[in-house]
């Protein structure tokens, strides 16, 4: 093929439990080509590659074709959930040993349960911590020197021990990082073996605990992401033939970065698949003409649920995964075990029981006939008949007497019959859904009533009907492809880079020449990762922002900062921005009050790497007649009514404006949408499909 043919392709590409999700977007003639893939949990290489020999076949092209791969992991995450840290060292302060242990005065659901309540294993355990002297103090200054002889002894102690995974954090380091650098250089000479993350680098930023955490947990991550993207970065470099197709990892503050760089910033990859699932949906939705959108992404494992304002997912710095406190930005996510491998079992009092705990690709449900054993959420709908008896379209059969057999047996256990009891499996996958979206936005000052659900992912979409009922949403939007969502938003994402700097001072004693140093430093840092990123100056956007507080508050409030110079009209603009958030998050504020001061505590610069985003289709109109079913089979949508003989309609056969009452079952390759007695469902001119209840209609 001569240079002159070559395509423009790019493909994005989300790892699951399950499937492995592909689209492919040709810059050249706008085109979208989606598929799916079986995940391969042993190498996920394997499923990753496949999914790419998959795409460019459906695309009849080439390696040679492809300008860059972008890709969502979860390598990160399931280190974490699963609490698989390893061997960490930690080097702190000299006086400053037990910050891990003391961590902060944090009770899970309330002081009722404080009694029983003891605070978990520390990340590091106190026997794996030592101290060097030396200081600096809040502003940078140096205290006591540092003491580069005790800083051999300690990088001596960890390499004796075989420690090679080590984070350094010393007080202060926010400020100023010589220490920390010094400790590094010793290290480098004394323990070559070792993996470092210095706090400076990974999250300057003040409060002790969370940078040290944060530290921590980037360290834990580091070898393990760097073998996973090294691994798949060289792997596709010998499929394609070609070492020059860019290759990025999706980060969770909604960017994404190369390769090459993230094997330095393994910590912003802890949240990278559930974050672009929530921007492709966020897009989606906005073009809709959905403003405000709650983001249901159910996949094999798991469901991740998000909040979208106007098209954006809400950010956070106070984030966890698993046990582990991250203070990164990253897209505000909760996660619950509930996804269509999840396993139905029966707790020692006897009640029935949905998750975490998931059968995943390997074995997989009852009905995937490859060594399963537990009845799962996909054998209920499937026994229901919510699901056909095969999966992708017909690439992969389902055994429903598999599903039935081992539903029968839970539900005699139960004494239930199955119906009754692949129901009530159902419905705690619902309540546990519901109760992750009721966090991100009840619980954040959001009415859950003023929120439409986009549902995507492969099973994301199954108890979409239920959950408007339990929460009063305003309907549902199911974009086309819902289970490619996730690699959809992968071909939506700009690189993005994150810089804080904290520069704690009250607003009626700013220092304005500071904060304008301080800002320029960040985008001049932003701008260097950018020009390493291959952007020129003349594409970089940067976004400042900052965390303001009332004088006394323990946390802050995070606002826009305006562009242009740094002025009185500046400081202004942010503190009234931070008055209209603080009354907007918590019903109040303190604006114009003499007794109450306005503190700014971090300022940050988040600069932008824009790239060519696909449009969203548009389908034509039906000329004449309605939409005829498919096929039809018996589903039960209640159980005490049972099974009704029910439509199948083909989702490719819908055009924009047909309409269709429940029950009704729509069916596609990747996704099947089960529209329940009392609802509609509408398709827009985007293809979407918009259920609501029939009164609402």
């Amino acid at each position: 093929m001569t240079d002159a043919t070559l395509r423009r392709i790019r493909i994005g590409i989300d790892t699951g439990g399950t499937f492995t999700d592909v689209v492919a977007f040709d810059e050249d003639t706008g085109a979208l080509v989606s598929t799916k893939t079986p995940s391969t949990p042993s190498d996920p290489a394997d499923g990753f590659l496949a999914g790419v020999r998959k795409v460019l076949g459906l695309l009849d092209a080439t390696g040679d074709d492809i300008t860059a791969v972008c890709h969502g992991t979860t390598v990160a995450t399931n280190q974490l959930l699963e609490g698989s840290v390893g061997e960490l060292g930690f080097i702190t302060t000299e006086g400053y040993e037990f910050i891990l242990e003391i961590a902060r005065q944090a009770v899970p659901d309330g002081y009722g349960n404080s009694y029983f309540w003891v605070k978990p294993p520390r990340i590091v355990p106190a026997d794996r911590v030592r101290t060097v002297a030396g200081r600096m103090d809040f502003e940078g200054k140096e205290v006591r020197p540092f003491d580069e002889a005790e800083a051999v002894e300690v990088a001596r102690w960890f390499r004796e021990r075989g420690i090679d995974t080590i984070g350094v954090c010393f007080l202060h380091s926010y400020a100023e990082d010589d220490h920390e650098r010094r400790m590094l250089e010793v290290l480098r000479r004394e323990h070559p073996d070792a993996v470092v993350s210095l706090s400076s680098e990974v999250l300057r930023e003040y409060r002790e605990y969370e940078r040290s955490m944060t530290t921590l947990v980037d360290a834990a991550v580091k070898p393990k992401v760097s073998r996973y993207v090294g691994n798949i970065h060289a792997r596709l470099a010998g499929e394609l033939g070609r070492e020059d197709a860019a290759f990025y990892i999706m980060k969770s503050n909604g960017g994404v970065l190369s390769a090459e760089e993230v094997v330095h910033q393994p910590i912003t990859t802890v949240l990278s698949g559930p974050a672009a699932g929530a921007l492709g949906a966020g897009l989606i939705a906005q073009r809709a003409g959905f403003p405000r959108v709650l983001t249901c992404d159910g996949g094999g494992t798991s469901t991740d649920v998000s909040v979208v304002l106007d098209g954006e997912p809400t950010l956070t710095t106070e984030g966890s995964v698993g046990a582990f406190p991250s203070k990164i930005p990253m897209i505000d996510v909760v996660t619950v075990g509930a996804g269509g491998g999840s396993v139905a079992w029966i707790s020692p009092e006897g009640t029935l029981k949905v998750g975490p705990r998931s059968a995943g690709a390997d074995p997989g449900p009852l009905c995937y006939a490859q060594g399963g054993t537990e009845p799962t959420i996909t054998d209920a709908h499937l026994l229901l008949g919510r699901i056909p008896p095969h999966l992708l379209g017909g690439e992969i059969p389902l055994d429903a007497d598999a599903a039935r057999t081992g539903i029968e047996q839970l539900a005699a256990r139960l004494e239930l019959d199955p119906v009754h009891c692949a129901a009530g499996i159902l419905e705690i996958s619902a309540w546990n859904q519901a109760n992750a979206l009721r966090q991100v936005s009840v619980q954040r000052g959001l009415d859950v009533r003023d929120f439409m659900l986009a549902t995507f992912g492969g099973s994301g979409s199954l108890l979409a009907c239920r959950l408007v009922d339990v929460l009063d949403l305003g309907g549902v939007v199911v974009p086309p492809d819902p289970g490619n969502v996730s690699a959809f938003g992968l071909l939506t994402v700009d690189v993005k880079n994150d810089y804080v700097q904290t520069s704690v001072a009250r607003h009626d004693g700013l220092d304005l020449g500071a904060v304008r140093a301080t800002y320029d430093d960040l985008t001049q840092r932003a701008a260097q990762a950018l020009e390493r990123e291959g952007f020129p100056s003349t594409a970089h956007r940067f976004v400042r922002t900052a965390d303001l507080r009332y004088l006394g508050q323990a946390y802050e409030v995070r606002v826009t900062a305006p562009d242009g110079e740094v002025d009185e009209a500046f400081a202004t603009a942010v503190a009234d921005a931070f008055h209209d958030q603080h009354r907007a998050l918590y019903g109040y504020d303190f604006r114009g009050d003499p007794h109450q001061h306005v503190e700014w505590v971090n300022l940050r610069v988040t600069g932008v790497g824009p790239i060519t985003r696909p449009d969203v289709r548009t389908i034509a109109p039906r000329e004449t007649g309605a939409p005829e079913p498919s096929g039809r089979r018996p589903v039960c949508f209640v159980a005490e009514e049972g099974y009704v003989d029910t439509p199948i309609l083909w989702r490719p056969d819908l055009a924009a404006g047909d309409t269709v009452s429940g029950p009704c079952v729509i069916e596609e390759f990747g996704s099947t949408v089960p529209v329940h007695p009392g609802f509609v469902a509408c398709v827009d001119e985007h293809a979407n499909l918009v259920i609501t209840r029939e009164e609402r209609a």
